[in-house]
């Protein structure tokens, strides 16, 4: 007997879901499923958007049969820490669960012969803390990158990164975005960063960051050395996580040195400094709905680090 490929009868000339077809052709039929089996209007709503982001990820002609366990891990990953919108533990269980749903039913169609979501992890209970650097951590780092300034060949790149996060608490993606005109120094005593708007529909607000003046001597360095033309770092995210586990290896610093705990460790460091919650939540650029979370974390987080001090 022939395998059946899709549960909705195509009309003439319209194509019938395989292993071959592309994602965006198998969205639809998917959501008549849902609709079909009676799911809620908010229920098929909320898999629409995040298959939507499945499709930001992949590239609408994705083909199905290229689905696998491994590559839906590395989608989970960018919607938790790569994408540069904040992801709460139940959005992050909900995609997990769009999954699963979405590829258990193409294999029940036969349209694939086997499911790449069915080994995804849910994750249950409460959210683990994120590693951050303690202050000695800190102090290692930054003198190891700031004697990089000043070796036979010198390198402020490390220098200038490791300080913008630990002042600024952005995210990656901001980050790469970042240019000359984001940095405003017209008055060198009090230098600013502006953080804008991602997309015009960004529901977050633009934000002013204050840079440690210091910062600009650093800045000019950098410019100097590696003269960018249009973004202040023209190389890959992938490449500036490595001048970071590279400058953590120097210093001496055990654990990974990444873009999340360095901003993780700027908030906790802002908190226990006196900085007001909702001055922090502003500074990171989070929703109050997301804060709900992020900020307990941080209460906890430094909790703990006056815990460890002798």
């Amino acid at each position: 007997m022939p395998a059946k490929q899709l549960p909705l009868f195509p009309g003439p000339g319209e194509h019938v879901l395989t292993r071959n077809s592309p994602l965006s052709e198998a969205i639809p039929p998917f959501l008549d499923h849902l609709r079909a089996e009676g799911r809620s209007v908010h229920t098929i709503s909320a898999f629409s958007s995040d298959l939507n982001l499945l499709r930001e990820f992949f590239g609408d002609e994705t083909p199905l049969k290229t689905f696998t366990t491994t590559r839906l891990n590395q989608f989970m990953e960018w919607i938790e820490h790569g994408r540069g919108v904040p992801c709460s533990r139940k959005s992050y269980a909900r995609r997990v669960t769009t999954l699963k749903v979405f590829f258990k039913f193409l294999k029940a169609e036969r349209v694939i012969p086997s499911d790449p979501a069915a080994a995804l992890l849910q994750r249950s209970g409460a959210a683990p803390l994120q590693p951050v650097l303690s202050d000695a951590d800190v102090r290692r780092l930054l003198e190891h990158t700031q004697s990089l300034r000043f070796a036979d060949k010198p390198d402020a790149r490390p220098d200038l990164l490791v300080r913008l996060l630990l002042d600024t608490a952005i995210k990656k993606s901001e980050c790469m975005d970042l240019t000359s005109s984001h940095v405003h120094r017209e008055n060198p005593g009090e230098p600013f960063l502006v953080i804008r708007h991602r997309k015009p529909n960004n529901v977050y607000k633009e934000r002013n960051i204050a840079l440690d003046p210091e910062w600009l001597s650093v800045l000019d360095e950098y410019v100097e050395q590696y003269t960018p033309q249009e973004k202040l770092f023209e190389c890959t995210a992938r490449n500036l996580e490595y001048v970071l586990s590279d400058a953590a290896k120097g210093a001496g610093v055990e654990g990974k040195v990444s873009f999340e705990v360095l901003r993780w460790t700027s908030a906790v460091r802002d908190y226990l400094r006196g900085v007001d919650l909702e001055v922090l939540r502003e500074k990171m650029g989070l929703s109050r709905i997301s804060w709900r979370e992020t900020g307990d974390k941080i209460v906890r987080l430094a909790a703990l680090q006056n815990e460890q001090k002798p």
